[in-house]
């Protein structure tokens, strides 16, 4: 362990602070007089999938200039506010073949970038197969990460779910820890709070998280700088308002996941979605302000998930509705806004970690940092093509350059994601996934 560490447990134990606080004061530079000038920046990754493919004519821009300010689509106005720091790419596809149909083949080979291992699970009329024969690059940088004493984490990384069914699968996986071994993700906010706060199963008795660290945090705070004190505060506030949240959730008399279906076809998203949307995406947040993790993914759905998304008026399945013609034009309206939500939570989320100071670097802000990748597993639903997989970036933590659109005219994915191990500081990475399709390596996004 580093020394930083090794001084922050030392100064909290020389205070008496309980190990209660400690997921409350991790990411703050000033605790302890040895940190007190740290100002290395931190490099985050956030992975977030929505499924089905996208609506082709809603989300490339006309022009694909690379000098040229990005022009968005109406279906991504919720990301206007964002657009200087979003870079679409077009012409990226998973060449990555084998066994399995391309759902289970864009959905678990997507961040892994290597074939299925044989296996028994079919899809559709191709052939059956199995998990992910590889890492998936998030778990590949988290394990650079937790590598290096500067930059590991009490969480190497997050798993967060929306809507995910309690159910096993290449169409449900996308996190891989190596080959066989895939990642469930966290769709419940009380589980994933459990995770990163604890001791809620003595709640009923002592009362709430910060009712029980609160001495403590008071203790620690005369101790900080002025901007620390602000970014704990905010941190309790949103801790506690997440607690409310939680609570009030599970008063709820629908419930929090999708109701079980006998036809696996079926899956129906409960109405509290956008809530637990929300709520995750507090969750992750606080989680990176307060330096509890670096590497993070956010799944909606699945691959082949049929969200009845009555929020927005719309009853027929996800799934379905991407499979209607080009020309169906009830569909095609239907689809522009349900990917259009899924938009405006990625902007939410752009937005939480911009107006969230970086701790050490008062000038910038957590999304100043981190490199957002936001993917899909096909680039078209109802053709099921891998080709031109819609990839839109957004974010700092990677040094691309933002504000444009690239049409890359059919690179294989593997070298975006070599491109992005790079600029997280990854760079003795040389191929990832299947190597053939590593071609000249990483891609070159920064100029």
């Amino acid at each position: 362990m580093s020394s930083r560490y090794t001084n922050r447990r030392q100064f909290l134990r020389d205070l008496g602070i309980g190990a209660s606080a400690l997921p409350f004061l991790n990411g703050l530079p000033s605790l302890g007089a040895a940190e007190g000038g740290d100002v290395t920046p931190r490099k985050r990754l956030i992975v977030m999938f929505s499924p089905n493919g996208t609506l082709p004519d809603e989300f490339w821009p006309d022009h694909f200039d690379p000098e040229s300010p990005l022009e968005l689509k109406s279906m991504l106005d919720a990301l206007e506010p964002i657009r200087d720091q979003t870079l679409i790419l077009k012409g990226v596809d998973n060449k990555v073949r084998g066994d399995g149909d391309n759902h289970m083949r864009g959905m678990s080979c997507l961040l892994t970038a290597t074939e299925l291992n044989p296996g028994n699970i079919q899809g559709g009329g191709h052939t059956p197969a199995g998990w992910a024969g590889g890492i998936s690059i998030d778990q590949e940088i988290r394990n650079f990460f937790q590598s290096r004493e500067e930059t590991r984490t009490r969480f190497g990384s997050l798993e967060f779910g929306v809507a995910v069914p309690n159910r096993a699968d290449p169409w449900t996986r996308m996190c891989y820890a190596g080959s066989d071994r895939p990642i469930a993700p966290i769709d419940d906010p009380g589980q994933m709070f459990e995770k990163l706060y604890g001791g809620a199963q003595n709640r009923e008795i002592v009362g709430s998280v910060l009712d029980r660290v609160r001495e403590d945090i008071n203790r620690v705070s005369v101790k900080l700088s002025s901007t620390d004190r602000r970014l704990l505060e905010e941190h309790m506030e949103n801790v506690r308002k997440l607690e409310r949240d939680i609570v009030e959730a599970s008063k709820e008399t629908e419930l929090l996941h999708p109701e079980p279906e006998i036809d696996p076809n079926i899956e129906l998203v409960n109405d509290n979605t956008p809530a637990i949307s929300r709520m995750q995406i507090e969750l992750l947040v606080n989680a990176m302000a307060n330096d509890m993790t670096r590497v993070a993914s956010l799944q909606f759905m699945r691959s082949v998930g049929q969200a009845r998304m009555r929020w927005l008026e719309i009853e027929e399945g996800h799934h379905s509705l991407s499979h209607e013609p080009d020309g169906t034009e009830e569909a095609h309206e239907k689809l522009k806004r349900l990917n259009g939500w899924f938009a405006g939570e990625l902007a939410f989320l752009a937005k939480r970690l911009a107006e969230t100071p970086e701790p050490g670097r008062p000038d910038e802000s957590l999304l100043d940092l981190t490199q957002i990748v936001w993917l899909n597993e096909l680039g078209k639903g109802n053709s099921h093509t891998l080709d031109n997989i819609p990839f839109l970036l957004v974010g700092g933590g990677a040094g691309f350059k933002t504000g444009r659109a690239l049409d890359l005219d059919g690179v294989a994915h593997n070298r975006l994601w070599l491109a992005l191990a790079h600029g997280l500081g990854h760079e003795e990475l040389e191929t990832f996934g299947s190597v053939e399709y590593c071609g000249d390596g990483p891609l070159a996004l920064t100029s």
